[in-house]
């Protein structure tokens, strides 16, 4: 198996494990285990809790003492494990234990994967930024095929959907051992300042005042990326509550539907590297944003009534450009800013700033907002949506305004700009 079919796999598994349950899970706790959206919201900031510092730590131990493709297979199998107690547990409280054990060996294997893919391209003499869409765009492929693995089997609203990415995780641990070996970074220095000992290197970026908008954005938009991974199947699967809509497809097959987003993925994924070279971090980033207002807005206006159908699809497809032109275009943007001895310092770093405080901010706060507009009417739960998502909407479109006007293209970035157009 060549090097690129290698990793071409690594990522399929890796986002089949995540597919398996990001999306459905919240449906499965407020259906089946009746855990409040507050509660439900605890459980997804998890992921944010564990990126706080896991990504960053894991990162620092891949560069500097275990190769990091042993070490990305040790955190899939705690991954297996805690997936499968997860499986058996009924209780709020322990269910945000269980999930953040999980999220602790889980969420440092994103940035890890990249640091691998990176390395592997490169030890080939291969371009990144090139090469890179192509082999991560399978990651996105393998998402899609969890989700509808998950919706036709009916395991959307069992535990099933758990034991079936636990499944996931043994065979990547097992596809990992055939990676070739990363090799660590042996630093000869012996006077080491603090910040370097402690393996806080990637932390010297944020001297760079570019860098340090860069990453504060990181943050305010890692909590976008969460609202709709943790909301977006009840809120579809709650038009049930409306009579003329309860034996709708999108009330059957809320998966499917969303999948398309995942499927737009696969589009866009494709055009970062052109949009990367043509306008530069700043604009990708700043198109990404618009296209969170976009997502939201059509949710808020969205029903499975004919045009209503036609502004949900709209919505899917949209998520495509506003996930890929800020998760896939900030991690190439952080790679080529950074020297390859902090490599997966500085990608465990953006994942901090995103899938830690951000995600962890996000999916709180999307909770409190979901659990505050939500009513029991006639036995049954009721959330006023159309505010919810106009909210959100509303949150995006003011910091797109903000990061137009305080955040640069640097120099060089623009003088490519000017050159390619």
């Amino acid at each position: 198996m060549n090097t690129k079919l290698q990793l071409k796999v690594i990522f399929f598994m890796q986002f089949f494990i995540w597919g398996c349950w990001l999306i459905t899970f919240g449906s499965y706790m407020n259906d089946v285990l009746s855990f409040s959206r507050t509660d439900i919201g605890l459980v997804y900031g998890s992921m944010g809790l564990a990126s706080l510092f896991m990504p960053g730590l894991l990162g620092v131990v891949a560069d500097r003492w275990i190769p990091a493709n042993r070490l990305y297979m040790l955190c899939h199998l705690i991954g297996a494990i805690t997936l499968c107690i997860a499986a058996l547990i009924t209780s709020p409280s322990m269910m945000m234990i269980v999930m953040l054990i999980h999220c602790l060996a889980f969420m440092p294997t994103i940035a890890i994967s990249n640091s691998i893919a990176y390395s592997c391209i490169e030890s080939k003499g291969l371009d990144v930024i090139a090469e890179f869409p192509g082999i991560r765009i399978f990651g996105t492929i393998g998402f899609i095929v969890a989700m509808w693995l998950v919706s036709f089997l009916k395991f959307d609203l069992s535990n099933m959907q758990l034991y079936t990415a636990a499944a996931g995780s043994v065979v990547l641990c097992l596809v990992s051992l055939t990676l070739p070996l990363i090799p660590t970074s042996k630093n000869a220095i012996k006077e080491k300042s603090l910040i370097s000992s402690l393996g806080l290197d990637a932390l010297v970026l944020f001297k760079q005042p570019r860098m340090a908008i860069f990453f504060l954005f990181a943050v305010l938009l890692g909590g976008i990326l969460q609202i709709t991974n943790t909301f977006g199947d009840q809120f579809l699967r709650d038009f049930r509550n409306i009579p003329i809509y309860e034996t709708s497809l999108v009330v059957k097959y809320p998966s499917v539907l969303l999948s398309i987003s995942q499927i737009s993925e696969v589009v866009f994924i494709l055009f970062v590297p052109f949009f990367m070279k043509r306008l530069g971090i700043k604009y990708v980033m700043l198109i990404s944003i618009l296209a969170w207002v976009a997502r939201f807005g059509l949710f808020a206006y969205g029903d499975p009534s004919p045009i209503g159908f036609v502004l949900l699809l709209l919505s899917m497809i949209v998520y495509g450009c506003a996930f890929d032109f800020y998760n896939i275009s900030g991690s190439m943007y952080v790679e080529k800013s950074v020297s390859p001895n902090i490599r997966n310092s500085a990608q465990g770093l953006f994942m901090i700033m995103t899938n830690g405080i951000g995600a962890y901010l996000g999916s709180v706060i999307s909770g409190i907002v979901a659990e505050h507009y939500t009513q029991i009417i006639d036995e049954k739960q009721i959330t006023d949506w159309h505010t919810v998502w106009l909210i959100f909407a509303g949150y995006a479109l003011v910091l797109a305004l903000i990061f137009m006007v305080i955040f640069k293209n640097d120099t060089n970035e623009q003088k490519t700009a000017e050159a390619v157009s």
